[in-house]
């Protein structure tokens, strides 16, 4: 082309064959009659190039395509699609979306428009709009909530750039594809279903009643809005019963992402890609904290310093850093944002200025591990436990574990059960007093203050001068949760650490929890454990305990069991609570009051009596026997039978309260 150039030629004759299996790119026509002889996007063959020059015409403009980076897909498509008018087209969409049904003009367009175009039934949402803007390349990430021709245009454009071997596909995994729908937003669509229900019954009941004389409360009924509110917190899947086995499991379930549910994925369908760790996991999500069963990778935890932004996409904190020296100054940024930045490991070295020292500093960049200078670092981690999740981050020197072995373990401290006395571990991390107090098992001091009194069941504080507000008495009292059943049956109990006299600050640790040991999390015992063979008693993975961690009730744990009895109305009469039950000795009745209900503090084993319960017996016939019997004894042993509500068996405690409910009416 180059010699051409300098040649000077601008034409060169090529036989006529060379057009064949070419496109037009535009209308051939008739100069002397204004006539289309071949219409554009026709393929040129032998018969149409032969009518073309027979019609005297000298210029032909033909479409460049080739394999590489210019493929013919519009032009292929718009040869075989038949529709050649909008309406056809319209019509067309029609059949498709609605099958057996005849199409009129103003139907198909209405479907049509109510799909993409109509503000009613369709919302593009702001997340939407941002996240289709970014990938069309747009510079603004705010518009419109349908979609518009530009959009459809530009998507189209995308699509074919990416055929053609420009630009990347998406990809699915990545984090910054993946949003978080938190509690808020779903309840927002289930209030959104009721209000469609309500219109509905509104507009029939317009359509049937008598316009005039009509009130608001005659139309709506707000019933169909608190049903669907009702069901999402009652039955949905995503509603579960709070984890309370001790405070980390709180926290923990609070804390937990899942890609099941309501227009999530099955488990079933869930391939190894979803499941697996992506690179955008990256202080997002826990890599190591997840079940092992058929939901693995499908249930992970939020990691430690990990937020969700106006989005619902989930974003990193890092220190920002200018020139190789690290500053105080905290950005948030999210997988999109981050993948542009160079960010170093918190474990970097620094010198006191806290400029970065070594030659080259170990860095993130494009979601790939690389090493960089530190003047071309631009970010930093927070803390190096901002990988992890709460639970990894409280096993010490995670970094030495399998990764396997610290899945285990971050999933069995959620199952450890308060004990008798906690005890602070002798080695911590150091997140255990943020573990404690925010999974709000602790009492925390709201104001400063001196301590008054103190008892087992409250604490009374008398506040510093400098902040008591106009008209306050001055004095904050905290009950506390004294022997309460939690979710997982164990013992919710607060004991106060502080004495009368004592000063104290906002936010100091009033009381412990379950679990928490001076204001810390404190899940097990310090145990002093020999690594050892004992007579082959501790083969394999058997253990020996001391007789002294029973007789210390080191690892002894209280758990409280609810037990319901109900008195029923039956065909044969009704049921009654009563001490007099037929054929039971005294001894068993000792534990109960005049009405048949044991008292507060009996100390009950299996078998117990805790209601004394009778039924009506359906009457049978009798033998001769039975009769005599009858005539002597009285008629009462038979007509009930003993239907008592008893101690299971393999449980032994105290009665700590009793309560019976009555039916009104």
């Amino acid at each position: 082309i180059k010699q051409l150039e300098k040649a000077g030629i601008t034409e060169l004759e090529v036989p006529t064959e060379y057009l064949y299996g070419r496109v037009l790119a535009k209308d051939m026509i008739d100069q002397s009659t204004g006539e289309v002889l071949v219409e554009c996007n026709t393929e040129l063959t032998e018969e149409v190039v032969t009518k073309i020059l027979d019609a005297g015409v000298k210029d032909i403009e033909t479409l460049y395509t080739n394999d590489l980076d210019c493929g013919p897909f519009m032009s292929d498509t718009l040869r075989i699609d038949p529709t050649r008018t909008p309406l056809e087209a319209l019509v067309e969409i029609y059949r498709m979306m609605r099958p057996g049904e005849p199409p009129t003009k103003e139907s198909a367009e209405n479907l049509f428009n109510n799909l993409f175009f109509s503000e009613e039934r369709y919302d593009l949402s702001a997340v939407g709009r941002m996240k289709l803007n970014r990938r069309l390349g747009r510079e603004e990430s705010t518009g419109e909530g349908t979609l518009t021709h530009d959009d459809i245009i530009d998507v189209l454009k995308t699509l074919i750039a990416i055929r053609n071997g420009q630009g990347q596909v998406d990809d699915i995994d990545n984090l910054g594809n993946r949003r978080v729908r938190c509690v808020g937003e779903m309840a927002e669509n289930q209030f959104r279903v009721g209000l469609v229900r309500v219109e509905r019954a509104v507009r029939e009941r317009l359509s049937l009643a008598e316009s005039e004389g009509l009130m608001p409360q005659d139309l709506i009924n707000a019933k169909p809005v608190a049903a669907a509110v009702k069901e999402f917190f009652g039955s949905s899947q995503l509603s579960q019963f709070m984890d309370q086995n001790n405070p980390l499991s709180e926290v923990t379930h609070k804390r937990r992402i899942s890609a099941l549910g309501p227009g999530g994925l099955t488990r079933e369908r869930a391939g190894f890609e979803v499941r697996d760790v992506h690179p955008t996991h990256y202080g997002r999500v826990c890599p190591i904290e997840t079940p092992e069963g058929p939901n693995i990778g499908l249930i992970n935890s939020l990691a430690t310093y990990a937020r969700s932004n106006s989005y619902g996409f989930l974003e990193s904190p890092y220190r920002k850093v200018v020139d190789g020296v690290v500053t105080d100054e905290v950005v948030y940024l999210s997988a999109i944002e981050e993948s542009n930045y160079v960010i170093a490991q918190a474990s970097a070295a620094t010198d006191e200025g806290k400029r970065l020292t070594d030659e080259l500093v170990t860095v993130r960049h494009q979601n790939e591990f690389t090493v960089a200078p530190p003047e071309a670092v631009n970010f930093m981690d927070v803390s190096p436990r901002q990988v992890v999740s709460v639970a990894a981050s409280l096993i010490p020197f995670l970094e030495h574990d399998d990764a396997n072995r610290a899945l285990m373990g971050a999933n069995m401290q959620r199952q450890a059960v308060p004990t008798l006395k906690s005890q602070v571990p002798l080695v911590g991390t150091g997140v255990e007093r943020t573990v404690a107090q925010d999974s709000g098992v602790c009492v925390t001091a709201r104001r400063g203050g001196v301590i008054e009194s103190v008892d087992a069941a409250r604490i009374v504080v008398r506040v510093n001068n400098e902040e008591t507000e106009a008209g306050d008495a001055g004095v904050d009292i905290y009950n506390l949760t004294k022997y309460t059943r939690s979710n997982q049956n164990t013992c919710i109990n607060q004991r106060s650490i502080v004495r009368q006299g004592d000063v104290i600050a906002r936010g100091d640790v009033l009381a412990d929890g379950p679990s928490v040991d001076l204001g810390e999390l404190a899940l097990g015992q310090n145990m002093r454990i020999a690594f050892m063979p004992w007579n082959g008693y501790n083969f394999e993975d058997s253990i020996l305990i001391s007789e002294k961690v029973v007789q210390e009730d080191r690892l002894t744990t209280i758990h409280i069991q609810e037990l319901t009895c109900v008195a029923r109305d039956t065909k044969l009469g009704s049921e009654e609570i009563t001490a007099d039950i037929p054929n039971v000795g005294e001894s068993a009745l000792s534990k109960l009051d005049e009405s048949g209900i044991v008292y507060i503090g009996a100390e009950v084993g299996p078998g117990d009596i805790l209601v004394g319960k009778v039924t009506p017996k359906g009457e049978t016939q009798l033998t001769p026997e039975e009769k005599l019997l009858r005539a002597i004894f009285g008629e009462k042993a038979s007509d009930v039978k003993d239907t008592s509500q008893r101690v299971p068996t393999g449980t032994r405690g105290t009665v700590i309260d009793v309560q019976v409910f009555t039916r009104d009416g």
